[in-house]
């Protein structure tokens, strides 16, 4: 996935305020689609505390789930978050056992 485009938040929010239309405002920031336009308008306002976040678009309620949530991928590996990674301190080549348990799945460094 690409890195998210980095704007001046102020600058895009007084562009849009001002009237400009969208066709300048993409050329002037290097849009490439209205969407993506929209976006970063939309991120900009939540940014400057003008619009509130939305829950699963960077909101802090799915950023917490999203966080404690591990995934497996198609080859069978365990997807751990990075920010999940940081809190228990996982370093990399660190070896884990596994256990089913009762209660579920135990994870114990090895």
């Amino acid at each position: 996935m690409p890195r998210k485009k980095q704007v001046d938040a102020d600058k895009l929010i007084a562009a849009v305020k001002s009237g400009m239309p969208a066709k300048e405002v993409m050329a002037e920031f290097g849009f490439k689609t209205t969407a993506q336009m929209k976006a970063l308008y939309y991120d900009a306002l939540v940014e400057q505390g003008l619009a509130p976040a939305i829950a699963g678009k960077g909101g802090k309620a799915a950023d917490d789930k999203k966080t404690r949530q591990i995934q497996v991928n198609k080859r069978g590996s365990l997807i751990v978050p990075a920010p999940m990674v940081e809190e228990f301190g996982f370093k990399e080549g660190e070896a884990f056992s596994v256990m089913h348990t009762k209660a579920g799945i135990s994870l114990r460094r090895a």
